[in-house]
């Protein structure tokens, strides 16, 4: 119950530190663009891409071979990118709440995963703390950095992804760290 108990905790606190974070500071919109003459583009995707999916373009079979040679001849002619991509009318759903109980739900998992490790950690506050924060910098690299590096995302956003996760860690951290350290009555 006490892993418990510091994982919900956790999770508040994480919920609670990226609310702000989307909401009062830039960092939910770094490394986001408008598309230039957007109407223009839109239309012939709306009229060409009927399903919703992550769209990697220009296209390669990764089953070919000479897959990697055509991508960096294709690449130096072509624009090339990823494409999130949603039909008019699919995940057009304006109510918040179920998408913010999937992000809570899955902050939960992370809280509970790090207060499991962190009860399993000798010593006191300090030590859990880092042991946490240590693996929210982790998982927040892990993803981001790739992203970055292969995917050519932005600077500005996977800084901004990266300094997100890691302040999730760092309050996560301290309320885990905090509640596993109490001593019973």
């Amino acid at each position: 119950m006490r892993i418990f108990i510091a994982a919900l905790l956790g999770a508040i606190a994480m919920f609670v530190w990226t609310s702000i974070a989307h909401m009062a500071t830039p960092l939910a919109s770094m490394g986001l663009s408008r598309i230039p003459n957007e109407q223009a583009v839109m239309t012939p995707m709306a009229a060409n891409i009927t399903a919703p999916g992550l769209y990697f373009y220009p296209w390669m079979d990764p089953k070919d071979p000479n897959a990697m040679s055509k991508m960096q001849q294709a690449e130096k002619v072509s624009p090339h990118g990823l494409l999130i991509y949603s039909p008019p009318g699919v995940n057009a759903d304006t109510n918040m709440g179920p998408m913010l109980a999937k992000e809570f739900l899955k902050q939960f998992v992370q809280a509970l995963i790090a207060a499991w490790i962190a009860s399993m950690i000798v010593g006191g506050f300090t030590a859990r703390w880092l042991v946490v924060t240590g693996m929210f910098v982790s998982s927040a690299i892990a993803v981001n950095v790739s992203y970055w590096n292969w995917y050519h995302f932005p600077a500005d956003f996977t800084a901004a992804a990266i300094i997100m996760e890691v302040v999730s860690g760092i309050v996560a951290g301290a309320v885990i760290a905090w509640w596993l350290g109490r001593r019973a009555a």
